[in-house]
């Protein structure tokens, strides 16, 4: 081939190489500027919106800037003051609460009017924001998405602001934090200020209403107060009240755990009669007023100086008064009127009203607001049932006394515990302990329907049992099937009725007559009973007859023998008759015995120095000669002793309303405290 030829192919080829590498190189640099067409691309929209303004109006690019600084300056206010926030969280969490208590809430309330600040101006803030976003919206002086970035924003400002837990988005929680510290602070002051009170064995119990001290230091009262203002301004004084009624209802709990209350959880199905509980009765009186005058009042006292609120100080006694124990005793006393009825029950029925009417005066200062319902109700509840109750068992007295009647006459001869019970029983009832307080129960009573009631019918209700008793021993008397018995019965009786009311209230309005009267009849029967049983005997040592001169010695030996023998067995049937009798009182018992001595003994003793050597020599003499003068006085001497274990109750067969039964009273009680079993 031709060389020469060759050469433009040559040439060609290098060209087309020279093309080949050029597109080659042309590709790599398309390849390389595809990304930053890309993000050229991309950018468009942010320099479009970025040159957007220089097409809006002139008027809205000149008002722009104020709108944006309106809204920013309130804006930059509120985080400067959310800066200062978390700039008082390092002395709020601190212990500096115990130590300086006043700097602690100066602090606290730097925080409150951060929050206030913060709350107030937050809203002002993000409507400068709505009115910004909206003129850039309307105007067009801003790119539509930017726009919506700044709705959502501000969407979500507004969601925060209305949510339940705003205030520690705001703060943190450092407002509740720091509250929640105070409330601790309220409740360590009280607990380590509260001291228990006891009581004093010689507690006094007059009449005047005692002042209690206040039982928290004034410094402390202080401190509680102003903690209680923070508390107060933040909506959280409940929870202090809460505070405040668990550590002092612990404290009173822990005052009256000393007087050992048990007894008042009793209930009335434990109760066999009101004297089981008679005990438990004298010491709730004494409880009672203890726990009202010294413990309640005290508790009164320092809700008052804690709490300036008055329907606060109110609830908030009433609930520590009502958890601490004040309802127990109410109840306790509306058990005791739930028990059956007898004259004790009256008694004690009594002094409970006595109790509740002596400290009228503090329930209805304590206890006397709209707060206190339930104890007020309670009380209520209780003195009703109690004057009910008393008014009861007194007029069914006069009934109860005339049932005994139907019952046989005691055996002894002695009085029946029935009469030494009701006629002590009446005079402690007219008596100056219990009159007042029987005669305003009863006054009370009749007020309730709507009737007068005059201390002249009390006086007449009482005189009535009395009588009623005389007309019971008359129809008990006339029950013995042994006279002799029956006057010993009466010489008791009247004996009774004369000493055990003379000289006592009861006695004075009966009269001296009546008490004259039953002083005869006292002696009329003592003689009466003389004549009937050992004035007989002396008739039986007979000297007619016995003039040994008229007949032979043996012949008076015999009669004297009859005689003597007809002496010891009328002596021995009527010391064993009467050996079982019995006279209570020693100095009519001693009388009696030494008129029987006088009545026999002296007539034995001169028959036995006249005729006593007809018999004595004989072999058979003990048979005659049977008492020495010494034995006759030292018989005589010992009848009508009261017997251990001597029971002379009565227990009637028939019951009024079956309220009432036997009356049983201890022989050592009668002038103090009688008990009964009815």
């Amino acid at each position: 081939m031709d060389l020469g030829n060759l050469e433009p192919l040559v040439t060609a080829r290098k060209s087309l190489r020279a093309s080949l590498d050029k597109s080659k190189a042309l590709a790599a640099a398309l390849d390389r500027a595809g990304p930053r067409l890309d993000e050229i691309h991309h950018r468009l929209p942010s320099l479009e919106a970025a040159v957007r303004p220089i097409r809006a109006s002139k008027d809205a690019l000149l008002s722009v800037g104020g709108h944006i600084d309106r809204a920013v300056g309130p804006a930059a206010a509120v985080l400067r003051v959310f800066d200062a926030v978390h700039g008082l969280e390092r002395p709020l969490l601190s212990d500096q609460i115990r130590s300086d208590l006043a700097g602690y809430l100066s602090v606290l309330k730097r925080l409150e009017e951060a929050l206030r600040f913060l709350s107030d101006n937050c809203g002002l803030a993000v409507q400068w924001l709505d009115d910004i976003v909206e003129y850039l919206e309307e105007n067009s002086v801003a790119d539509a998405r930017f726009v919506a970035e700044l709705k959502k924003s501000l969407n979500l400002l507004h969601e925060s602001r209305a949510s339940e837990d705003a205030q520690s988005r705001v703060d943190g929680g450092l407002l509740i934090a720091s509250l929640e510290r105070l409330e601790s602070e309220f409740r360590r002051l009280l607990e380590e200020n509260s001291v228990p009170l006891s009581m004093s064995p010689s507690q006094p119990s007059d009449q005047h209403r005692i002042i209690a001290p206040s039982l928290i230091p004034t410094n402390i009262i202080q401190k509680l107060l102003l903690i209680l203002e923070r508390a107060t301004a933040n909506g959280r004084l409940e929870r202090c009240v809460s505070i405040y009624v668990d550590v002092r209802t612990i404290n009173v709990r822990a005052s009256l755990k000393d007087l050992d209350l048990v007894y008042l959880e009793v209930t009335a199905a434990d109760i066999d009669s009101v004297r089981s509980v008679e005990t438990h009765i004298e010491r709730w009186a004494r409880h009672l007023e203890f726990a009202v005058k010294h413990l309640f009042e005290a508790e009164y006292k320092l809700c008052s100086d804690v709490f300036d609120n008055n329907n606060v100080r109110s609830e908030c006694f009433a609930t520590v008064a009502a958890n601490a124990g004040i309802l127990a005793f109410l109840k306790f006393g509306m058990t005791v009127t739930e028990t059956k009825n007898d004259p004790i029950k009256l008694l004690k029925l009594l002094d409970i009203f006595r109790s509740l009417n002596k400290l009228r005066l503090d329930f209805n200062r304590l206890f006397g607001g709209k707060a206190c319902l339930e104890i007020q109700n309670l009380t209520r509840d209780l003195i009703k049932k109690v004057i009910e109750g008393a008014c009861e068992i007194f007029w069914e007295l006069l009934v109860q006394v005339e049932l005994q009647r139907q019952m046989p006459p005691p055996a002894d001869g002695a009085v029946p515990r029935l009469v030494s019970f009701i006629t002590d029983y009446c005079n402690r009832l007219i008596g100056d302990d219990y009159r007042p307080v029987l005669l305003q129960v009863l006054v009370i009573h009749r007020s309730w329907k709507q009737e007068r009631f005059q201390e002249r019918l009390l006086i007449d209700a009482v005189l009535n049992i009395i009588r009623a008793l005389e007309q019971n021993f008359e129809v008990w008397s006339k029950g013995y099937d042994d006279q002799v018995l029956a006057y010993l019965f009466m010489m008791n009786m009247h004996h009774h009725f004369y000493k055990a009311l003379k000289g006592t209230r009861l006695g004075e309005l009966l009269g001296e007559v009546w008490l004259k009267e039953h002083e005869q009849y006292k002696e009329y029967y003592m003689a009466v009973y003389l004549k009937e049983s050992w004035g007989k005997l002396p008739a039986l040592l007979s000297r007619e007859g016995l003039i040994m001169f008229s007949v032979g010695r043996a012949t008076a030996r015999d009669s004297v023998k009859k005689r003597l023998r007809g002496f010891n067995e009328a002596f021995d049937e009527m010391y064993k008759r009467q050996t079982n009798w019995v006279v209570l009182d020693k100095d009519l018992r001693e009388r009696t015995c030494q008129l029987a001595v006088q009545a026999i003994v002296p007539v034995y003793r001169s028959y036995m120095q006249s005729y006593g050597p007809l018999v004595e020599q004989d072999a058979s003499s003990a048979k005659y000669a049977k008492y020495t003068v010494q034995a006759l006085e030292k018989m005589l001497g010992s009848l009508f002793q009261v017997k251990p274990g001597r029971s002379a109750s009565f227990t009637s067969p028939q019951q009024s309303n079956g309220k009432f039964g036997s009356v049983v009273v201890s022989p050592s009680k009668y002038s103090t405290s009688p008990t009964a079993v009815v």
